[in-house]
């Protein structure tokens, strides 16, 4: 996030002597991205970060590819992917590119048998069911059901959830996550016009310190391969840190729904963005107020995105027999919109208590093999009256 924070104890100038209270040094580290010229923020370990005593193989996370090129509309049952006690064997990539990989998961129980590290992307954990704590080496976050929980790449983090009951929609992004820069202006602060501020956003209130050494196992994903670090001292062990790069969570209850006399296009629902996909936020509002407006969306072509839609919650008035966790495949280069007779009851109508996230990718997504087992099979017939 563009705007500077920082929690803990740090010293007046950076790079100079900051000891303990035995006198020893804490130990800097810069955390950063795009090299030297992304957001960054400097820790102050209490001790290196670098000592690991034991590297262990790895695992494939690849996903395995069903569809390299397709061009049907598709759909997809999300509840139906299996729980499993383990955060990271919960996880299923359905959607995929270069870009980003659409995941969803349904953990039994808390991460706190080793720490994660996702060195290739910027996770956006949308909490569909359950509440807990995020815990991160920048500190820790509350959450609970509509939160996006945005955690950078190389962030280590663990989970608690409070329930075994927990149903997760991710976007695994190889670019960096940001706020759309429309609504930024030239100093990063969020203008008046975008559906949400900085009151919003939930950075880090809660640093927990462990002074401990031992065996401290941390798992760490690059290049879509698993590894098995183990380090001398607990990762948590940041007395302090400022700059801009850290987690933080947004509620999509939290956002403020841009409306107008006739129907706005996907544009204003627009909550991140990234250099190769945005993601939307579709929330309770009110309908169009014209007194002739269709308040369902107008058939519209993809020519240049794949657009996913994952259905949270409420009636989603422009489409037909949807469920909550459902996914939907619009491909780029042909039409689609309103389910048959959507169009039609959709006049007159005042609001909507529909709730769902969009993303829409600029290059094409692949179907892994765990989607198909999944799949609406006859969804692309859908329209036939």
């Amino acid at each position: 996030m563009p705007f500077y924070q920082k929690l803990g104890k740090i010293p007046h100038k950076r790079h100079t002597v900051f000891r303990k209270e035995n006198g020893e040094l804490h130990q800097e580290q810069l955390f950063g991205t795009i090299g030297f010229d992304g957001m960054s923020s400097l820790m102050y370990h209490l001790y290196p970060p670098t000592v690991v005593t034991k590297f262990e193989g790895s695992i494939d996370l690849n996903p395995e590819i069903a569809h390299e090129r397709q061009l049907q509309m598709r759909s997809f049952k999300g509840f139906s992917v299996p729980a499993k006690d383990d955060y990271l064997e919960s996880r299923v990539p359905v959607l995929v590119n270069n870009d980003c990989h659409i995941v969803l998961a349904s953990p039994r129980k808390s991460l706190r048998d080793y720490f994660y590290k996702n060195a290739d992307c910027d996770e956006m954990i949308f909490i569909h069911e359950g509440s807990g704590k995020l815990r991160t080496q920048l500190g820790n976050i509350e959450f609970n059901p509509g939160d996006y929980l945005i955690v950078p790449r190389g962030i280590i983090y663990q989970i608690d959830f409070d329930t075994e009951q927990n149903r997760l929609f991710i976007v695994e992004s190889f670019h960096p996550m940001y706020t759309p820069k429309r609504y930024r202006n030239y100093f990063g602060q969020l203008l008046e016009h975008s559906p949400f501020c900085e009151r919003d956003i939930r950075p880090p209130s809660e640093l927990e310190t462990h002074d401990e050494k031992g065996d401290f196992t941390v798992k760490i994903k690059k290049q879509g391969i698993l590894y098995s670090y183990t380090y001398a001292s607990h990762p948590f062990d940041v007395a302090g840190w400022d700059g801009y790069n850290y987690p933080y969570a947004f509620s999509i209850h939290d956002f403020e729904p841009i409306t107008g006399r006739v129907h706005q296009p996907p544009p204003v629902h627009q909550t991140f963005e990234t250099a190769a996909f945005v993601v939307c936020s579709f929330v309770p509002r009110l309908y169009d107020y014209h007194p002739d407006a269709i308040p369902a969306p107008y058939n519209h072509s993809n020519i240049d995105s794949d657009e996913v839609l994952y259905y949270v919650d409420g009636d989603f008035m422009s489409r037909n027999n949807i469920e909550r966790g459902q996914i939907t495949l619009h491909p780029a280069g042909i039409p689609h919109g309103p389910h048959p007779g959507a169009y039609e009851r959709s006049i007159g109508k005042k609001e909507t208590e529909e709730l769902a996230v969009m993303v829409d990718t600029f290059k094409p997504l692949k179907l892994t093999k765990q989607a198909l087992d999944i799949e609406f099979a006859d969804y692309y017939q859908s329209w036939v009256h």
